[in-house]
């Protein structure tokens, strides 16, 4: 048998997950479980630490453990080095999706320290794992679209009924990946992402690793486990099941986000993995037509779950918060043609609701 007929089962495809309890760490874990790879899992439920019993993912930890038999997870924090270190060596993944965080911009005022580590020295730590022990591997790092600042702000805006949008025809299809992300207000969130960002960009340039940064927007899901200060739509669709009092923070509940499926995610880093590039940055969001204001969201959770939507209004935006901002898909349409949206907002809103429903009962 010659080298070109071995079974294609024979290759050896071993993905290596951060935050895989999380929303995108457990969808790429069930995804890329489903494409023929062994899923090592790294995940010690910080999200608790962070945001108190309603940010636990234990749940999400047993779900993928009784229902994807190929994975196996690691109880372990990104911030402890030797321990990386440790299990990227034994472990030889030959992809690395690093999607564990602190996420919240409020949050990150409260705890610096544990934000930046996090964040900037948990993302480091990874990276120089990977360079020692596998640099051939793709590094698909979860950015976000909070390493541009305030400075979407800076774009002149056109007030309509229910939304903020771009009045500079320059940005009609959104934030390209080429708008500037300095000088500008980030919140200390932003900036320990944008530490992170840069870093990753750097191993692909310095030492030629395929690397990859995935700014996102509104990452969301039936599986995620939102909350306040993390996880517009599931929180909002769980305040309005509770019938508790959502609050909008500024911008007169007109600020736009664009949303995209964790499913949609998952398949974008799969194709990622497949064909990588090096250093390359992509705006991931569910673009102009899977955006809404936090007023159309509103609308369109009432219509799914046939309930009032229950708020009070705070004049006070949160700190470097956007008004407006959804994605240019543009570029990672040109580097991968055959992805695209496939899950609407409508269908993403329902999936959510439905998901809350279940868990809200049991």
């Amino acid at each position: 048998m010659g080298p070109r007929d071995v079974p294609l089962m024979a290759v050896r495809r071993v993905a290596l997950i951060t935050g895989a309890s999380g929303l995108i760490g457990s969808e790429v874990a069930a995804y890329f479980s489903r494409h023929a790879h062994s899923v090592h899992g790294v995940d010690n439920n910080q999200r608790a630490v962070f945001f108190g019993p309603q940010g636990d993912t234990r749940w999400n930890q047993k779900r993928l453990e009784r229902e994807l038999p190929s994975y196996r997870h690691h109880e372990l924090d990104i911030r402890n080095r030797e321990g990386v270190l440790d299990l990227v060596a034994h472990v030889r993944p030959t992809v690395i999706v690093h999607a564990a965080a602190q996420p919240s911009h409020d949050r990150a005022a409260a705890i610096p320290f544990d934000d930046f580590d996090t964040n900037a020295g948990g993302t480091l730590n990874l990276l120089e794992a990977a360079r020692r022990h596998c640099p051939e591997s793709p590094f698909i790092h979860m950015s976000t679209n909070k390493v541009y600042g305030d400075g979407p702000n800076r774009i002149p805006l056109v007030e309509q009924a229910t939304r903020w949008d771009y009045a500079d025809p320059q940005y009609a299809n959104g934030i390209p990946e080429t708008f500037p992300i300095d000088q500008s207000l980030h919140s200390l969130f932003g900036a320990s992402k944008v530490a992170a960002d840069v870093i990753v960009q750097e191993y692909g340039r310095y030492f030629g690793m395929p690397t990859c940064c995935l700014r996102g927007g509104c990452l969301t899901g039936p599986n995620h486990s939102g909350v306040e200060l993390h996880g517009f739509l599931s929180y909002l669709v769980r305040c309005n099941l509770e019938e508790r009092e959502y609050t909008v923070f500024g911008y007169q509940g007109k600020q736009v986000r664009d949303n995209i499926h964790s499913l949609d995610v998952a398949r974008f880093i799969h194709a990622f993995a497949d064909a990588p590039r090096s250093a390359e940055v992509y705006n991931l969001g569910g673009g102009k037509g899977n955006s809404c204001s936090i007023l159309e969201a509103f609308a369109l959770v009432e219509r799914i779950s046939g309930q009032r939507q229950r708020y009070q209004y705070v004049a006070t935006n949160r700190v470097g918060d956007h008004i407006c901002y959804y994605s240019d898909l543009r570029k990672m349409r040109e580097h991968y043609p055959r992805w695209n949206i496939t899950v609407t907002l409508e269908q993403t809103i329902a999936e959510i609701v439905a998901a809350w429903q279940r868990k809200l009962v049991s």
